[in-house]
């Protein structure tokens, strides 16, 4: 019997470690589109590519940093779905967030870089009620903090994560501090590109902007009312489909957390036609250059 006992615990010893238990504590980088994502990975060295449910994951070195690449589709449901799976698959210690966006401050331009400190899921709410006079309410039980577009209110979401004895009703997911801090010293290091490879030019110099809040929903937005009533209602900077889903899924987690979001359009703001088209690899490349530059300026450890 002990013969037999001793036998199965020596072959269990010399099965496979699980992939979380072989790897070395990681930096998710993520990307929002493709174009930045190839970006990075002619930067990485070392690259090792993992398959999981379909989805692409390469590891290596970047900006001095031991990493892991991936994609995390458009949409909030797949932001999330890819961040808890690389949360389940790696020992992930930071989540880095890039991609492009439409901005909302009138102070940006298309370009810009901006770097939210907190980030709100403002399309999670209620289709309120009509009323005879025209006017729109919410059911009794219910409230909002922030006034409503017709009769869209904005409620908060409800978190549970470790520790917690009940859900946490939350209307936003901050940035890790750390990490703003090193992405405010820099703001005035990088020179970003202003034309792109068609050699269509911004009419002004990009530049990096940290602070402020930034909004993600599960609609593109090309609409200058819309634009100014988030400006207005949630002082967002930048609006996007994925970032606030990312820092839900990395405050549930307790990982630190931070995104970047280069401007390809002004989300309906701008005169004539939706310009991400024209700028969304001048923008993608922006958010690339920033996040190389970025890993390389984060403590070691």
């Amino acid at each position: 019997m002990h013969s037999t006992r001793l036998t199965l615990l020596l072959a269990l010893a010399l099965l496979p470690l699980p992939l979380a238990a072989q790897e070395v504590p990681r930096i998710a980088v993520i990307s929002a589109f493709e174009p930045e994502w190839i970006a990075l990975q002619e930067s990485l060295d070392g690259a090792e590519e993992e398959v999981i449910n379909g989805n692409r994951f390469i590891s290596g070195t970047l900006g001095g940093q031991e990493v892991v690449l991936f994609l995390s589709g458009i949409s909030m449901v797949n932001a999330a779905m890819t961040t808890q799976l690389a949360l389940d698959h790696f020992d992930i210690s930071h989540i880095v967030f890039s991609g492009i966006a439409g901005g909302v401050d009138p102070s940006l331009s298309i370009g810009d870089v901006v770097v939210p400190e907190q980030w709100g899921q403002y399309l999670e709410g209620v289709f309120a009620r009509e009323t005879a006079a025209g006017t729109f309410e919410l059911p009794s039980w219910m409230s909002s903090e922030f006034p409503s577009y017709g009769m869209m209110y904005t409620r908060p979401v409800e978190v549970v994560r470790s520790g917690s004895n009940e859900p946490e009703a939350r209307s936003w997911f901050p940035v890790d501090p750390g990490l703003l801090e090193t992405a405010r010293g820099l703001a005035d290091t990088i020179a970003l590109e202003d034309c792109n490879a068609e050699n269509a030019c911004l009419s002004k110099a990009p530049r990096i902007v940290v602070g402020g809040n930034g909004v993600s929903g599960m609609t593109f937005v090309d609409n200058a009312a819309f634009r100014e009533f988030v400006f207005d209602t949630f002082q967002a900077r930048v609006l996007d489909m994925e970032s606030a889903a990312v820092a839900h899924v990395a405050y549930a987690n307790g990982v630190p957390f931070i995104a970047f979001r280069s401007l390809s359009d002004l989300a309906g703001g701008g005169e004539g036609e939706n310009q991400m088209a024209t700028f969304m690899s001048l923008a993608s490349r922006n958010s690339a250059e920033v996040v190389k530059a970025f890993l390389g300026a984060m403590p070691e450890g």
